[in-house]
C-alpha cells in the first residue's frame, strides 16, 4: 500500500510572507559577501569605521609610551641631580654616559671626584632600586588585578607582601640584617613565597583553587602575619633602636641603598618581567571566565600557579630591597587600564614604565620636602595614592564597574 504525504495548504498570505524573507536574505547576502571577501567593500565608509577604533589605540598607545618614557627619564636624572648636594643634570649625564659607554667615548673633564661619587656611588643605586620597584609591583597588580578580575586587587592581596615583611622583621629582630646585607632580602624572599604557599595550600581543593578562596585565604594570613608583626615589634621594644629600624623598615624606604641591592633585585624583577610578558594572552583569556579560558586551550590551574608564583617573585624582590610600600600595585595599572584597555600585552609594559616612573618620582619628594630629614616612602605613596584612587572610583565608576 503506498502512503502519499500531503502539505497543509499555504494560504496567500503566508505565501507572500516567505517570498518577502527568501527576497531580503538574498540581498542581505549579496551585501555581506563582499565584507567576507578579499575584494574591497562596496560601502568605503564601513572600511573606515572599522579601522578607526584600532587606529586610534595604536597612536593613543605610542602616545602613552612616549609620555611616560620621557617622564621616567626626567624623573631619573632629577632624581640623582637634586638632594643636598646640588649636581647640574648636565654633569649627571656626562656621568652616567662615561660609566656606561666604553672608556674613553664620553670626557668627565672638570668634574670633580666627589660629584662622581655622589652621582654614582649614591644616587644612582638609589633611583635604580626606586625604577625596579616601581615597575614590579605594578606589574604584580596587573596581574593580581587580572587573575582576580577585580580592579581593587594588590600584589599584597594573597599575603605575599606580609609574608615578606614577617621575614625581614625577623631577620632585623634576631639581629642577622646587622651581620650580612644578604640575610634581610634573603629572609623576605623565604617568606613571601612560604605565606604564598600556605594560601596555595589552604585554597587548593581537588586540584582546583577558587579564586574566591584564595582571595579570603590571603586577607586571613595577611591579618595572621600583620599579629606575628605587632608581637615581634613588642618583643623588641625594650631594644629601642632594633624597634625604630623595624618600624621603619615596615613603612618603606630606600635610604642608604647600594648597588648591592641593585643586584638582589634585578634578577628578580627581570625574570618576574619576562614571565608575566609570556602569559599575557592567557591572563586575557581568563578575563572571559575559567571555563571560556579552558575551552580555549589554556591550562586554568597551572597559569593561576604561574602567575602567582611571578607575581610573588615580584613582590618578594620589592619588600626585600624597600619594605613596605603600598598603593603602587593597586592605583597604576589601574590608571594604565583606564588609558589603554585591558589587553596585558599592553597593560603590563605600560604599567612597568609608569609605576618606575612614579617612585622614582615619589622618592624625590621623599627626600626633598622636609630636607634635610626625610619622609618614608610609603608615607608618600600612600599620601598620593590613596586620594587619587578614590578619585577615580568617583570619576571613572562606571567604567569599572561600580554604580
Amino acid at each position: 500500500m503506498k502512503v502519499t504525504s500531503r502539505k497543509p495548504p499555504v494560504d496567500e498570505t503566508t505565501h507572500d510572507a516567505m517570498r518577502d524573507t527568501n527576497h531580503n536574505l538574498t540581498a542581505h547576502s549579496a551585501q555581506v559577501t563582499p565584507l567576507l571577501a578579499d575584494d574591497v567593500p562596496r560601502s568605503p565608509d564601513l572600511a573606515v569605521a572599522a579601522v578607526r577604533p584600532a587606529s586610534i589605540l595604536i597612536r593613543r598607545t605610542l602616545l602613552y609610551f612616549f609620555v611616560v618614557t620621557s617622564l621616567l627619564v626626567v624623573a631619573v636624572i632629577a632624581g640623582i641631580a637634586v638632594g643636598s648636594t646640588q649636581v647640574a643634570p648636565g654633569v649627571v649625564v656626562r656621568v652616567l654616559l662615561s660609566k656606561i659607554l666604553p672608556v674613553g667615548w664620553v670626557s668627565i673633564a672638570g668634574v670633580s671626584e666627589p660629584q662622581q661619587i655622589v652621582v654614582w656611588l649614591i644616587r644612582t643605586p638609589r633611583v635604580i632600586v626606586a625604577a625596579l620597584v616601581g615597575a614590579a609591583l605594578a606589574i604584580a597588580g596587573a596581574q593580581m588585578q587580572g587573575l582576580f578580575k577585580n580592579p581593587l586587587a594588590s600584589p599584597d592581596i594573597v599575603g605575599t607582601s606580609a609574608g615578606g615583611a614577617l621575614g625581614a622583621v625577623l631577620a632585623l629582630a634576631t639581629g642577622l640584617a646587622a651581620r650580612s646585607l644578604f640575610y634581610l632580602p634573603l629572609f623576605s624572599f623565604v617568606g613571601a613565597f612560604i605565606a604564598l604557599f600556605g594560601v596555595y595550600i589552604i585554597a587548593s581543593r581537588h586540584g582546583r583553587t577558587p579564586v574566591a578562596t584564595l582571595l579570603l585565604a590571603g586577607v586571613a594570613l595577611t591579618s595572621l602575619i600583620g599579629a606575628a608583626n605587632s608581637f615581634l615589634i613588642t618583643a623588641t621594644w625594650v631594644r629601642f633602636d632594633v624597634a625604630q629600624e623595624i618600624t621603619f623598615w615596615l613603612l618603606g624606604g630606600l635610604d642608604n641603598r647600594t648597588w648591592e641591592h641593585v643586584f638582589v633585585a634585578l634578577p628578580c624583577v627581570i625574570v618576574g618581567a619576562c614571565v608575566s610578558l609570556i602569559y599575557t594572552r592567557d591572563l586575557d583569556l581568563l578575563l572571559a571566565g575559567e571555563e571560556v579560558a579552558a575551552s580555549l586551550g589554556v591550562e586554568v590551574e597551572r597559569v593561576k600557579r604561574i602567575v602567582l608564583t611571578s607575581a610573588a617573585l615580584l613582590t618578594g624582590a620589592s619588600v626585600a630591597v624597600s619594605g613596605g610600600i603600598g598603593f603602587v600595585g593597586l592605583v597604576v595599572p589601574h590608571v594604565v587600564r583606564l588609558c589603554l584597555g585591558p589587553a596585558h600585552r599592553r597593560l603590563i609594559p605600560a604599567s612597568a614604565l609608569t609605576g618606575a616612573a612614579f617612585l622614582v618620582g615619589a622618592d624625590l619628594l621623599a627626600r626633598t620636602l622636609l630636607r634635610p630629614e626625610e619622609i618614608r616612602l610609603g608615607i608618600i605613596t600612600a599620601a598620593f595614592g590613596a586620594p587619587f584612587f578614590i578619585y577615580l572610583l568617583l570619576r571613572h565608576r562606571r567604567e569599572v564597574g561600580y554604580v
